[in-house]
Parts: C-alpha cells; sequence; structure tokens
C-alpha cells in the first residue's frame, strides 16, 4: 500500500489567475506533483526490497531519491496551501492580529527587507529550487533559505511555512524565461492566514525538536 497521497488542492485550477493560469496549476499539481508523489513510494518499495534481500550496493542512490521526491512532495503540499486567489498584501493572523508580522519585523527589520530578500533568494536559485521562509528552532528566529533541487542548503530542523518554486514548470508556460516577473507576480497570491497557522505550529513543535542536555 502507498504511503504517500496526492493531496486534492484547496481551490480550482483557474482560482489563481490570473498570476498562475489554470493550465499550470493542473500540470504541476497532477502531473509534477504526481510524480514526486509516485517516486517517493517506489523508492520506499525499492528500500523495502534491499533491506529483504541484504542488498545494498544503491543504498546511496536509493537514499538520495527518497530525499529528492519525499521533499518535493512535502514541499508542493505547502505550496498548494500557502495561495489563494484572495491572497496578498501584508501579513495578519486569522484574528486579525500580527504575531507573524511581528515575527518577520523582528528577523529582518521589516516586511520590507524581509519581502526583498525571499524575492531575490527565489529568483536567483541557481537551476531548479525553491524560495522558503522558515522557522528555525534554535534562534527563534524566521530565515530565508534557497533550497536546490528539493532538499540543499537548508539548516536541518527548520521548518518551511512559506514556499516559492522556481522550478521552470512552475512558470515557464506563462512567464517563460522571466522567473523574477513570476516572483514578483506570487506576492499577489500568498495566503498568509495559512503561513500564520504554519509559524504558530513551528513554534509549538521547536520546544520538543531540540532538547537541551
Amino acid at each position: 500500500m502507498a504511503t504517500y497521497s496526492l493531496p486534492e488542492l484547496p481551490y480550482d485550477y483557474s482560482s489563481l489567475e490570473p498570476v498562475i493560469t489554470g493550465e499550470i496549476i493542473e500540470l504541476h499539481h497532477d502531473k509534477h506533483h504526481a510524480a514526486y508523489v509516485k517516486g517517493a513510494n517506489d523508492t520506499l518499495e525499492q528500500l523495502a526490497e534491499a533491506r529483504d534481500k541484504d542488498s545494498w550496493g544503491a543504498i546511496n542512490g536509493l537514499e538520495k531519491n527518497l530525499a529528492f521526491h519525499l521533499s518535493g512532495h512535502i514541499l508542493h503540499s505547502i505550496y498548494w496551501q500557502n495561495m489563494t486567489g484572495d491572497g496578498g498584501g501584508e501579513p495578519l493572523d486569522k484574528d486579525g492580529t500580527g504575531e507573524l508580522a511581528d515575527a518577520i519585523a523582528e528577523s529582518f527589520g521589516s516586511f520590507a527587507k524581509f519581502k526583498a530578500q525571499l524575492t531575490k533568494a527565489s529568483a536567483t536559485t541557481q537551476g531548479s529550487g525553491w524560495g522558503v521562509l522558515a522557522y528555525e528552532p534554535v534562534s527563534g528566529r524566521l530565515i530565508v533559505e534557497q533550497v536546490y533541487d528539493h532538499q540543499g542548503n537548508v539548516g536541518q530542523g527548520s521548518v518551511p511555512i512559506l514556499v516559492f518554486d522556481a522550478w521552470e514548470h512552475a512558470f515557464y508556460l506563462q512567464y517563460r524565461n522571466q522567473k523574477v516577473d513570476f516572483i514578483d507576480a506570487m506576492w499577489a497570491v500568498v495566503n498568509w492566514q495559512d503561513v500564520s497557522a504554519r509559524y504558530s505550529a513551528a513554534k509549538q513543535r521547536a520546544n520538543s525538536l531540540i532538547i537541551a542536555p
């Protein structure tokens, strides 16, 4: 039985237009994300077979494949929830308070400075990758990370709460090679209530993630 499954979109394919066309959302979710789900499940089966046969010649490649596909599945699952057709603006929590906004200002100096950093990090990721706002549990601050492919160049234990997909399949049909235009447009569909909820959950989990001696 498959361990991972493709989540349903929380909106119709066309709900994010004109920022992202329905054609891109359909292909991105139904084909690309689905491929990562299948890849993770297939790799788990191959690892189970390796354990049964005590055959470890391919272990390095299998572990790398699992990290690639599983991280792709997780990041995309966050990505869909991070967006909404009536999003954008600056962050407010579900109850209208500004806990997330305060955390952004404390970690980056201001929302404008944070926005500039995440935009640049996303738009300049070499090759395929992501720009990520993450909660870092050791310091308790928010940080921006560049994720290469799906899993490289991140602080271990950091929790992604806002992700910008900068792979070409996320934008090329609409924005061609203008990645920075796509990233700039993405801010208009950010679902800040979702990001805020992820921030609160990440803070709660942090207490059990790192236990002081």
